[in-house]
C-alpha cells in the first residue's frame, strides 16, 4: 500500500477531544457552563499544539467568547506536516455538560488549508441534515412535511417512523408543531446540535434528520464529519438583525443561496474526531472509575471513508491527556 503520512492525523484529532472531554468531564452537573468550557479549552489547545501540522483555526470559541486559546485565526500545530483548516469546539454543549443532560461533545474537524467556509459575521443559519440516502432526493427549501415525506421514500420507512432531531429553543415551536402532525417523532435538543447532526443515519442513532436553526459554526463542523460519512447537510444563512444583514452582505455572503456539505468544507482530505463528555446519541459520555478514566471515541476520515468508534481506558497515574 502507498505510504500516506497523513493518516496519523485521524488519530491525534481524537487525542485533543479526549484530552478536552476528561478535563470538562470533571465539571459536568455542577452548574457552571464557563467552567466546562475553560477546562476543556486548556486541555485541548496543548495538545492540539503537538500535532504535526501547520493550522490556522477558521471555526473556533469566537470573538463573542473573548477566547484567549483557540481564537478564530489562531495557529495551531507544531509547524510542520500540511497546511490545514482546522473547526473546534471544546464543548458542544456546554449548558447540557453543565446541567449534566445528554449530548455534551468535544469535536474538531481538520481540511486542506483554504476549504472551509467562513461565517464572519453571520452567527446563526437555517439547518437541515438529511441521510445520504435522501441527499440527492430532498428539496432544502420545501415544506418540512414534504421533507419527511421524501426522507421517508428514500429510507423506506413509514414517515411516523421518523425521529427528528430539533434545538429546543422558542423560535421552533411552530416548526415542532408541523413535524408532528406531520406524523414524525421530535427529539429535543436542549443544546448544541453537532452531535445530533453527526448522529443523522447512523446505526443506532435513532435520529432520522435533522432541521431548525442553530450556530453556523457548529454547521461547519458537522460538515467535516458529514464529509466523512454519507450524509448531508443544507444551510441558509440567517441574519439576527438589519445590522448583521449588512455586515454579511459587506463580507460576501449571498443570503439567498442554500449551502451544501460541500460548500461548507470543500476539502478532498477532511478529519474529523468527537469525544462524548456526556452520554448521548451518539457518544458515550466520559467514565472516571478507581484507576482510569474511559472515554469513547468517534475517528473519521473522508479519503478513506473509515469511520471508528474507539473506546479508551487512560491511566490515571500515566496518561498525559489527564495531566492536561
Amino acid at each position: 500500500m502507498p505510504l500516506d503520512p497523513d493518516r496519523n492525523l485521524a488519530l491525534e484529532l481524537v487525542r485533543a477531544t479526549e484530552a478536552a472531554a476528561i478535563s470538562s468531564a470533571r465539571y459536568v452537573g455542577r452548574g457552571d457552563k464557563n467552567q466546562v468550557d475553560a477546562a476543556a479549552v486548556d486541555a485541548m489547545r496543548p495538545v492540539l499544539g503537538t500535532v504535526g501540522m501547520s493550522g490556522v483555526v477558521v471555526i473556533g470559541e469566537g470573538e463573542k467568547d473573548e477566547a484567549p486559546m483557540l481564537f478564530n485565526g489562531e495557529r495551531v500545530g507544531d509547524g510542520s506536516g500540511p497546511e490545514v483548516d482546522i473547526a473546534v469546539d471544546p464543548v458542544d454543549g456546554t449548558t447540557a455538560a453543565a446541567k449534566g443532560l445528554p449530548d455534551a461533545v468535544a469535536v474538531v474537524g481538520l481540511s486542506e488549508r483554504g476549504t472551509m467556509f467562513d461565517p464572519g459575521p453571520c452567527v446563526y443559519m437555517h439547518k437541515l441534515v438529511v441521510p445520504g440516502a435522501a441527499a440527492g432526493a430532498v428539496d432544502p427549501e420545501a415544506p418540512i412535511a414534504d421533507v419527511l415525506a421524501t426522507v421517508a421514500r428514500a429510507l423506506g420507512k413509514r414517515q411516523e417512523d421518523l425521529t427528528v432531531a430539533v434545538l429546543d429553543r422558542p423560535r421552533h415551536e411552530d416548526l415542532v408543531a408541523e413535524i408532528r402532525r406531520a406524523g414524525a417523532a421530535v427529539r429535543s435538543l436542549l443544546d448544541g446540535d453537532v452531535a445530533g447532526a453527526i448522529a443523522v443515519g447512523q446505526p443506532d442513532s435513532g435520529v432520522d434528520l435533522l432541521v431548525g436553526v442553530g450556530g453556523t459554526p457548529e454547521g461547519v463542523i458537522a460538515a467535516c464529519a458529514l464529509r466523512c460519512s454519507d450524509g448531508e447537510i443544507f444551510g441558509r444563512l440567517r441574519p439576527r438583525d438589519d445590522a448583521e444583514r449588512a455586515a454579511a452582505l459587506d463580507f460576501g455572503h449571498d443570503l439567498d443561496r442554500v449551502l451544501t456539505t460541500t460548500d461548507l468544507v470543500s476539502g478532498d482530505d477532511v478529519f474529523f474526531g468527537a469525544t462524548g463528555v456526556t452520554t448521548g446519541a451518539l457518544l458515550r459520555g466520559v467514565r472516571f472509575q478507581q484507576d482510569a478514566v474511559v472515554t469513547q471515541s468517534l475517528s473519521m476520515r473522508s479519503r478513506s471513508g473509515a469511520i471508528r468508534v474507539i473506546e479508551t481506558r487512560h491511566d490515571r497515574s500515566r496518561s498525559n491527556l489527564i495531566r492536561h
